[in-house]
């Protein structure tokens, strides 16, 4: 275990503030907090020394990764508890909105899905880029998880499985395998990487970060998050056998009770592919 991430565990076992659930989840958010920093390159980082210039960074990135605003301000109130347990208060705001962070965005019924086109990908240059873009579409996967994707560990057989080390909040998940073009997708990334990941060997993860934004920008490529939602739209549709309400299907109101819960269990299935506990982030993906 990293120092700041010891530092910031121990911090959490001398001050049990809150239910045993909202300590749980501090402590899961500050690991992630302390990781992301040492990936940013702060690697000697101890936990009385955060700054004004940490939580910069740190809100930067989170924008960057197009984290949802109340995502963001969950991060954000870990940190501030990390700064009041070690008098370090000044360091933020008392407005999120001073640091750049935008106001949360309520369940809309609009559609954000993304779509890569022929074209787009074949102005990305880098193999590894183009296949890690090819996985956030073809199973949904996150920025990070499809850079850090390995496919002859996560390969097997009907489903793949990410490691904690991958995912957001260090959960690792469960994806099906449906589709024969996702199998040969996943074939095509064996015979590019072997048995490493989709970040070559003479990178570091966050080199490889920079290399993707780089190309996907110059690609005229933007909002890949999108590609998630378009992966929970067409899982919807599957599951239920109608179009999501983002895609233009019908509102949850206007389902007949059996449906409702068709529409439900679809939307756990989905929420569980995505990397989600709760059901009601599908309505983000799929409206409501």
């Amino acid at each position: 275990m990293r120092d700041l991430n010891y530092q910031l565990k121990q911090l959490c076992i001398r001050n049990r503030d809150g239910s045993f659930s909202t300590q749980k989840q501090r402590e899961q958010q500050l690991n992630l907090i302390a990781n992301q920093l040492h990936e940013l390159g702060f690697r000697k980082l101890k936990h009385t020394n955060i700054s004004t210039k940490h939580v910069n960074h740190l809100v930067n990135h989170w924008v960057t990764t197009n984290l949802s605003a109340g995502t963001i301000k969950n991060r954000l109130s870990a940190v501030r508890w990390w700064a009041e347990k070690t008098n370090r208060q000044s360091i933020l705001p008392k407005d999120n909105a001073k640091l750049g962070v935008p106001n949360r965005v309520f369940v809309t019924n609009l559609d954000r899905s993304a779509r890569l086109t022929s074209q787009a990908l074949e102005m990305v240059r880098d193999s590894h880029v183009k296949m890690s873009l090819q996985l956030q579409e073809a199973f949904g996967l996150r920025r990070e998880e499809a850079i850090k994707f390995n496919a002859s560990y996560a390969d097997r057989g009907h489903n793949l499985q990410l490691k904690g080390s991958w995912t957001k909040g260090g959960k690792p998940r469960e994806i099906p395998i449906r589709t024969a073009e996702q199998r040969d997708l996943i074939n095509r990334v064996k015979s590019l990487t072997g048995n490493g990941s989709l970040i070559p060997s003479n990178r570091n993860y966050i080199q490889q970060l920079r290399i993707y934004e780089r190309h996907t920008s110059t690609a005229g490529l933007s909002k890949m998050h999108g590609l998630r939602h378009a992966y929970a739209q067409q899982r919807y549709e599957e599951l239920t056998g109608w179009k999501s309400p983002a895609s233009g299907g019908p509102s949850n109101r206007l389902l007949n009770d059996s449906d409702k819960k068709l529409d439900f269990e679809a939307r756990i299935t989905i929420s569980g592919e995505l990397g989600h506990e709760r059901e009601q982030i599908t309505s983000v993906y799929l409206g409501r």
